[in-house]
C-alpha cells in the first residue's frame, strides 16, 4: 500500500487517525489479488481491541477473496476545494483540494455467527438506537452474511489541510471555507482545530 503523502502532510498523531476513522466509519475496502481487478465493497467498519470489525452481504464474492491478496480499508474525512482567489497571491497558485484520510493495512480474518449477530447489534445500537426486532427475526438474517475482523498491520493517515501555505494563506483558506456549506467547514474547522505546521 503505497500513499503518496508529502511530509506536511504527514498524519503523525495516531489518535487524531483513529478519531477519524471513529467519526466517519464508512469505508472502502479494497482486497487486491494479483493481476486481477480488486474487489471493492462500500461499508461501515467499526474500530475496536486495534482491528476494524464489519459484515457484508454473504452474495458479496469479495469475502470469499480475502485470503488470497492483500487488503486495505480507506477512511475518508472533510475535504474541500480550495481556491487559490482565497491566498495572498492568488496568480502565484493553482487549484488544489484539502482532505484528510486513513489507510489502513489489514489481514481479514472471517468470524462466526456469534460475532455476526453481536456486530449487527452494535450497529443497531449506534445508528438506530430506538429500532426493535424479534431476536428470531435477527436469527433467521445472519445466514445472509459475513462477518470478520480485520487486524491493522499498519496506518497510513494524510491530512493535506493547506500545512503548506503561509499563515495568512491559511486564514484566508480558513475564512472562505468557513462560510461555505457543511463539507467545507468541516474542513475549516479541522484547519483551526489542529496545528500542522
Amino acid at each position: 500500500m503505497t500513499l503518496y503523502t508529502p511530509r506536511p502532510f504527514e498524519g503523525r498523531e495516531r489518535a487524531l487517525a483513529l478519531k477519524l476513522v471513529a467519526d466517519q466509519p464508512f469505508a472502502t475496502l479494497i482486497t487486491n489479488v494479483d493481476a486481477s481487478e480488486p474487489l471493492v465493497t462500500h461499508l461501515p467498519l467499526e474500530w475496536r481491541e486495534d482491528a476494524l470489525w464489519g459484515h457484508m452481504a454473504r452474495a458479496n464474492p469479495h469475502w470469499q477473496r480475502f485470503a488470497e491478496g492483500r487488503t486495505v480499508a480507506i477512511f475518508h474525512g472533510p475535504h474541500a476545494y480550495v481556491s487559490p482567489r482565497w491566498y495572498a497571491e492568488p496568480e502565484r497558485h493553482v487549484p488544489t483540494w484539502n482532505y484528510a484520510v486513513v489507510h489502513m493495512a489489514v489481514r481479514p480474518e472471517l468470524l462466526g455467527e456469534a460475532a455476526a449477530r453481536e456486530l449487527l447489534m452494535a450497529t443497531v445500537v449506534r445508528y438506530d438506537p430506538e429500532f426493535t426486532t424479534a431476536p428470531e427475526r435477527l436469527d433467521a438474517l445472519l445466514p445472509y452474511i459475513v462477518a470478520f475482523r480485520m487486524p491493522i498491520e499498519r496506518i497510513d493517515a494524510k491530512f493535506k489541510m493547506s500545512q503548506n501555505r503561509t499563515p495568512a494563506d491559511r486564514a484566508g483558506v480558513i475564512a472562505a471555507l468557513a462560510v461555505g456549506d457543511g463539507q467545507e467547514r468541516a474542513v475549516a474547522d479541522w484547519m483551526q482545530k489542529h496545528d500542522h505546521d
